[in-house]
């Protein structure tokens, strides 16, 4: 069952955020969830299967530039996770489309994402799911 996260769920997505962003601590993401349910330019939807959430999505309204982009404001899918043993049974994609549907409700045209270079199952995901490939970076740092 597919639903939007509610302040009570806010821990139940940070579980599984946890495990998908795991340099991040679900203490961490509680909090940063936490402040998603104040915020209209994001939300966070979970599926539940006999009361356990098993999958979420996370999704924002940009307004600065997207890459590959030319409107704004812009969906942005942030994340989107599902426990490996529920995995291929189409959840991910209840997800996106619920994503999909929440931004084109707020007047996006474009609907983007991301992912780490070397993250070939993410980027497979991608394309399967109908994005397309617009850029590849390199992002450096340096400390002063």
């Amino acid at each position: 069952m597919l639903t939007e996260m509610t302040i009570n769920a806010v821990h139940l997505a940070a579980v599984l955020a946890s495990q998908l962003w795991q340099s991040t601590t679900e203490e961490e993401l509680t909090h940063e969830f936490t402040q998603v349910t104040h915020n209209e330019s994001e939300i966070i939807y979970l599926y539940l299967e006999a009361n356990e959430a098993i999958g979420f999505a996370h999704a924002s309204l940009r307004m600065d530039y997207v890459e590959g982009t030319s409107t704004t404001p812009v969906g942005y899918l942030e994340g989107v996770y599902v426990l490996s043993e529920h995995r291929r049974k189409g959840i991910a994609q209840i997800l996106l489309s619920a994503c999909e549907f929440w931004a084109k409700q707020n007047n996006c045209k474009e609907f983007a994402s991301d992912c780490e270079l070397n993250n070939t199952v993410s980027a497979a995901y991608h394309l399967q799911m109908g994005f397309e490939e617009v850029n590849r970076i390199i992002c450096f740092k340096k400390t002063l």
